[in-house]
């Protein structure tokens, strides 16, 4: 079964329910459906087999329907960030050209089909001349690729990851047997759909029959009056979008009372925000995920259930995780190794066709390390890309930075080396205070080894102008030394 089958066969059902919320407007099951119909004969019939189609749109109506159409026509969408520049975007399309490509910036795409973003549905078609009375296409084959996202990049080229249909449709099983979101379900994803969260916040919405809000973009406040006046029950977004919210929940003196669930990954969850969160969301179960874009959801960690400290939760439904040493060898619980995952969740290969991840028969590593306690919950321990070699001793950053973040006076940290000729690598730290907080290094020096050897102490510590962030709200670890040119060195 396909991502979009469920969408006739909720349009039959309740035809004159809303299924999407954009602003003012308001799309029916049964006119969403018919227009993904239309535009799918429409794709179908200009286009090969399994052919990529880019979608160069902002968050719009013609861009959800042209991605569920180009899904439904057994095609590929290649979701481009409006944020790239444009020679990113020239890098990233030849990698594997599209057959066709919607934009409203058709000077920026000789040969692209104009699509003007606030066009409604009827326009839409009417615009592009798709038949008015379309022969439906058969649903596609549930391991054709539908869809490819982009790791989110800043020096380098972002590297496409592809996904099927069955990647998806498996986890949306696995979401509804964990939250049960259904047709009494208002869901709302303020991010960008070049986001891979956002976009399968849109799929497994509709899949499940809820009716589903988005926006242009995100800001605070517009987020904040969209909860409330749409009554959401399910919110997904990253911790940072949240963080934003709480921040003008509190401001406005604002309950979301209506939020059952709030679903959450990208990055983990500060657990000193968690007190404000049940304030604004006293009703709300905060759910997050681990995850990778080659991997989809890994573990499930939710506040209604016991999740030991330090740990990333348990296996989301039909996820199996083991520990392996470097040769492939499983580790028992309580072993530290490379975290394998094994899942019909996973993707299906970078769209450029490179082979950058770690396999062990059906497993699969993207190079994060961990281990396993006796009761199944991952705790994880670092990556081997982060992994500083300094004097010939092996140090995982994300050792320090946790200890780091126990500091009162700091908001942010980031551990990392700089080449050095005497050791290889010279362990440093890029930090950020909170406001009115400060600390002089050889306070943090001592908050460090009061747990941690030397050589796990960084030799010099500077304080960050700007976080380096990634689109999706995480620490961008591929800046952090240009960050570090920019900032002042601690005394």
């Amino acid at each position: 079964m396909s991502i979009v089958r469920p969408i006739a066969e909720h349009a039959r059902r309740l035809p004159d329910e809303v299924a999407l919320v954009f602003g003012e407007r308001k799309i029916s099951r049964r006119d969403l459906d018919q227009a993904v119909a239309r535009l799918a004969a429409f794709i179908a019939a200009r286009t090969s087999r399994n052919g990529a189609i880019a979608l160069d749109l902002p968050n719009s109506p013609a861009f959800v329907v042209l991605f569920l159409a180009t899904a439904a026509a057994g095609r590929v969408a290649q979701v481009l960030d409006r944020a790239w520049p444009d020679e990113t975007v020239r890098a990233v399309l030849g990698e594997r050209t599209p057959a066709l490509v919607f934009t409203d910036r058709p000077d920026a795409h000789p040969g692209a089909v104009n699509v003007p973003s606030d066009l409604l549905l009827e326009g839409l078609i009417e615009a592009l001349g798709a038949p008015r009375e379309a022969r439906r296409v058969p649903d596609p084959d549930s391991d054709l690729a539908f869809y490819i996202g982009y790791t989110s990049g800043s020096t380098a080229v972002p590297k496409g990851f592809q996904r099927t249909h069955r990647s998806w449709t498996a986890s949306f099983a696995g979401a509804q047997q964990e939250f049960e979101v259904g047709p009494s379900d208002c869901v709302f994803s303020p991010g960008p759909f070049s986001h891979s969260l956002p976009l399968y916040a849109l799929a497994s919405s509709l899949h499940a029959g809820a009716r589903f809000v988005f926006i242009r973009g995100f800001q605070a406040r517009a987020g904040l009056r969209t909860l409330i006046e749409e009554r959401v029950s399910v919110l997904y977004a990253v911790p940072t979008q949240l963080a934003m919210l709480i921040e003008a929940a509190e401001a406005d003196e604002t309950v979301c009372r209506a939020v059952r669930l709030v679903l959450s990954s990208g990055a983990k969850w500060p657990s000193p925000l968690s007190a404000r969160f049940r304030k604004v969301f006293p009703s709300a179960v905060l759910a997050e995920f681990y995850g990778a874009s080659e991997l989809s959801f890994v573990t499930l960690a939710r506040s209604d259930q016991r999740v030991p400290k330090g740990s990333v939760g348990r296996a989301f439904p039909g996820v199996s995780i083991s520990i392996r040493a470097a040769s492939g060898k499983k580790q028992p619980s309580g072993r530290t190794g490379l975290v394998f995952v094994e899942s019909p969740l996973v993707f299906s290969g970078y769209a450029g066709g490179s082979e950058d991840v770690l396999r062990s028969g059906e497993a699969m590593s993207v190079g994060d390390r961990g281990y396993l306690d006796r009761a199944g919950f991952l705790y994880l321990t670092g990556r081997n890309d982060r992994l500083v070699i300094s004097s010939g001793r092996n140090i995982q950053p994300e050792e320090v930075e946790a200890v780091l973040h126990r500091h009162a006076a700091l908001a942010m940290c980031a551990v990392f080396g700089l080449d050095d000729e005497k050791r290889a690598q010279r362990l440093v730290a890029l930090i950020q205070f909170k406001p009115g907080k400060s600390a002089k290094a050889a306070d943090l020096i001592a908050h460090l080894r009061k747990v941690l050897p030397s050589y796990k102490t960084p030799s010099r510590f500077a304080v960050a102008k700007d976080w380096p962030l990634t689109a999706s709200g995480k620490t961008d670890y591929r800046r952090l030394e240009a960050a570090w040119a920019q900032a002042g060195i601690l005394a």
